[in-house]
């Protein structure tokens, strides 16, 4: 998902421009093709006396943090691209507005995010395609778990065969939860 946050000034933007923003940025984001629910915007408003650049009182500034969990950007001129085409997005909100503005994009694992308990399924998949269409986290097959981790009973560290190589061949090993008596 791109998670976007917005932190801005108390009132810089009316609830119809908070319906129109998240349109834009969904729409940037849907041309990928991705699925449009994948895209969460919140707006949070900062106090006048509350916002600072360089130590010094600065209300006219909009700062952005976007994670982009559902794909990551592959080199430095497509991410180039990316950045510059996001400014593209938001110049309407911010910079013809007046303000100034930063944001920052990381890029946390997608193997650790899940939608309605679904795990989202691999990019350009059928399942990615019909999430697409329907606009909604549906069932998709479950991919095998691993077995249940193992740890050596003497320093704890994930073993996958029978001794650990940091206590040697005679530890002992305990599924994880359990302590070896």
């Amino acid at each position: 998902m791109p998670l976007w946050k917005i932190y801005h000034p108390a009132g810089a933007y009316t609830p119809q421009e908070k319906k129109e923003f998240p349109g834009a940025i969904t729409r940037v984001y849907a041309a990928a093709p991705m699925p449009r629910f994948y895209v969460v915007v919140i707006f949070e408003e900062i106090a006048a006396d509350s916002l600072y650049v360089g130590g010094e009182h600065h209300g006219s500034f909009v700062r952005i943090q976007i994670d982009q969990m559902a794909r990551t950007l592959p080199g430095p001129v497509i991410r180039e691209w990316w950045v510059n085409k996001l400014d593209e997005v938001i110049a309407p909100w911010i910079k013809d507005r007046g303000y100034d503005w930063e944001f920052n994009i990381t890029e946390p694992p997608s193997d650790l995010w899940s939608l309605q308990g679904q795990i989202p399924p691999p990019f350009e998949s059928a399942a990615e395609r019909r999430w697409v269409r329907e606009n909604k986290a549906t069932p998709t097959p479950r991919r095998k778990a691993p077995g249940q981790p193992v740890l050596c009973a003497r320093c704890d560290e994930r073993v996958s065969r029978s001794s650990c190589p940091r206590s040697g061949a005679g530890a002992s090993v305990r599924r994880q939860g359990h302590r070896a008596a």
